[in-house]
């Protein structure tokens, strides 16, 4: 009987799709044990961009907030994904620092990494792997998936066999960020991985924006994947993957092995939507069945971030708007997969687009960087047209003329005076009034209050009064209690 695999994204994934990368390292510990002995084959932790939001909204230290994860998980390899090109922001970043990252990664206790690039540039991916195995880590080098002329399984066979050749890469991840895979295209495209990829198992990630994900992995486990990415059921669906609840269930009804005790599956997804409750952010989603996220293929996170880009102009009535102007911009750009830093860069383009009433009037710096190819070559060849007038931003020449450098580590490390990478990759990636905001909070927070600020405002006014009789009026609430006689 074949025995399916599950990896649990509720600490990266399921966070970054449904709280925006808010989550921090003490609300995760309290039930981190009970993730770590579930059953996971690996529990995916750590991402470049959390450290950027957790230094700039949280003010908290993301290397004191790993460790104190890690030692909370004992039994089971934590993962960390890594973009080839770049750490944090949507530029790219030197391959030396590059590396600096993911040995620290596993200085901290990382043992299992998945390796992306959007424009597959596989010596980078390679090299990366390469630092990772210095440590004995497992490699995961992942095929992210998009619906365009340009993805046809011709062009995954041939990515699935490169990457698979890398001697480093011990699964291959296919991810589809958008969620868009029918059955159709899974019957075909997943024999076509498995028959291009030496022999190394898949792993399979869909984000649930479509409602069909669940759908796809059962399909999928049929045709010989054997590696699931779920998260538990308050923080799964919607922009997040299926839940683990429902595909263990499936995996069981299809006649599969799993590890998975389910007993504990309850209270870590009842601690989270507490959590996720009382800090104002999103549990328990869902997703209905959307055409028209076929055509713009938007990952679930980026358009909470678009909403926030309308709103700075009192336009957030335009949002479909935009999404019809990020699918063509998408087009006049040869198809980038729309996963980080594309999907950002092409949604940013669209709503540019749309607030000055002229298309392509401004262009980012990032957008003339693609262009230039210093993140790799485009898919398709850029529309003549767009090309046109992304040359003629005011800095288009500038940026051209100036590829990105590539410092040795020494040469960081005087740059920047420290020799602790840790310090390094922070001080090189965050600016330093974040960091001087973030070591003056002091010590990461390890517990946090399961209910909301007002509720817990009354309940240290009903500790320090004795009134038969309170009323607490403010801007956010207006509040009257009676005690019983």
């Amino acid at each position: 009987m074949t025995h399916i695999d599950f990896l649990d994204a509720t600490l990266r994934d399921g966070q970054q799709s449904l709280w925006g990368m808010r989550m921090q390292a003490g609300m995760a510990a309290p039930v981190a044990p009970l993730i770590d002995r579930t059953g996971y084959s690996v529990i995916d932790v750590a991402a470049s961009s959390f450290m950027e939001v957790l230094i700039k909204y949280k003010r908290e230290n993301p290397w004191q907030g790993l460790d104190l994860i890690k030692s909370k998980i004992r039994r089971t390899p934590i993962r960390g994904g890594m973009r080839s090109n770049a750490c944090i922001s949507f530029g790219t970043t030197p391959d030396a620092l590059m590396d600096a990252w993911m040995r620290q990664l596993n200085e901290h206790g990382v043992r299992s990494f998945w390796i992306y690039d959007v424009l597959f540039n596989i010596d980078k991916m390679a090299r990366l792997a390469k630092v990772a195995k210095e440590y004995g880590s497992e490699v995961s080098g992942t095929i992210l998936f998009a619906l365009s002329p340009i993805h046809t399984d011709e062009y995954y066979a041939d990515k699935a066999r490169k990457i698979s050749a890398i001697p480093e890469v011990d699964t291959i991840l296919f991810y589809d960020t958008a969620g868009v895979l029918d059955l159709d295209r899974l019957r075909t495209i997943i024999p076509t991985l498995l028959a291009n990829s030496n022999g190394k198992p898949i792993e399979f990630h869909s984000n649930n924006l479509m409602g069909m994900s669940g759908m796809a992995y059962c399909e999928a486990a049929k045709l010989g994947v054997t590696v699931l990415h779920t998260c538990v059921r308050s923080m799964s669906n919607g922009p997040s993957t299926p839940s683990i609840e429902s595909m263990v269930r499936n995996v069981e009804l299809m006649g599969f092995e799993h590890s998975i005790d389910e007993s504990l599956l309850k209270p870590v997804s009842d601690h989270f939507e507490r959590v996720g409750k009382a800090a104002g952010h999103l549990v328990n989603q869902f997703a209905e069945y959307d055409l028209f996220s076929v055509q713009h293929q938007i990952p679930g996170g980026m358009t909470g971030t678009l909403k926030a880009q309308l709103e700075q102009y009192g336009m957030t009535d335009r949002l479909g708007e935009v999404l019809t102007e990020t699918a063509q911009v998408r087009r006049e750009l040869g198809y980038p997969i729309m996963a980080t830093p594309f999907s950002q860069l092409v949604g940013i383009q669209a709503v540019l687009n749309i607030v000055t009433n002229e298309r392509y009037s401004v262009v980012p710096d990032e957008v003339v960087q693609y262009a230039a190819r210093f993140y790799g070559e485009p898919p398709a060849p850029i529309d003549a047209n767009v090309m046109d007038h992304i040359m003629a931003a005011p800095r288009a020449a500038e940026i051209f003329a100036n590829p990105p450098e590539q410092p040795t580590i020494e040469e960081l490390r005087r740059r920047f005076g420290t020799t602790n990478d840790d310090d390094l990759i922070l001080a090189a990636l965050v600016p330093e009034s974040d960091l001087a905001a973030m070591r003056a909070a002091g010590p990461i927070k390890q517990d946090f209050p399961l209910a909301s600020p007002e509720i817990e405002q009354v309940r240290s006014l009903l500790a320090a009064v004795n009134l038969p009789y309170l009323r607490v009026a403010t801007e956010a609430m207006d509040v009257t209690l009676r005690r019983n006689a």
